[in-house]
């Protein structure tokens, strides 16, 4: 089962989007340096359609993407409530999986317009470090492109 801890309207997490955030907890991957230890522990509340649906009505008009942050413990409910989102919502909200996963599962193509894929390690940073081990990808009509770049120059321009 998902829970979730909490949720939020973020800008920086998908380039061109704004987004609704959603962390989940029950990480499998236990990342030395995460920013966010506590979402190790079994904690907060179902994550079900109906949670689902409760954010969508308050937020559907404000966001362009919901992104969930986390997930991989139970990836059958995941898919399930990404597929969710696409049919309630018409098309209108992209989806997007911060997965600690190294690769892309070749089932999420169906699932997600954004992945994020890799484990946090500390000394390589995040993704907004040329050094970073992990990727953001874009899925468009089944193809898979490789966005991370996108998440640098972001941050680069902004601390310019």
């Amino acid at each position: 089962m998902l829970k979730f801890v909490d949720y939020d309207i973020v800008f920086q997490e998908i380039p061109d989007e704004v987004t609704l955030a959603i962390n989940l907890s029950n990480c499998p991957y236990s990342c030395k340096g995460c920013h966010s230890p506590h979402l190790q522990q079994d904690i907060g509340t179902a994550l079900n359609e109906s949670a689902l649906a409760g954010l969508l009505q308050s937020y559907g008009k404000a966001i362009t993407c919901l992104c969930f942050m986390g997930g991989d413990a139970d990836t059958g409910q995941l898919y399930q409530l990404a597929y969710f989102v696409r049919e309630s919502c018409g098309g209108k909200i992209k989806t997007a999986w911060y997965s600690g996963n190294d690769r892309i599962p070749d089932n999420c193509k169906a699932y997600f317009d954004f992945v994020k894929t890799g484990p946090y390690v500390e000394m390589l940073g995040g993704l907004n470090k040329s050094t970073s081990n992990q990727r953001l990808y874009r899925i468009e009509n089944g193809d898979i492109t490789d966005i991370t770049y996108r998440m640098q120059t972001a941050v680069e321009s902004s601390t310019q």
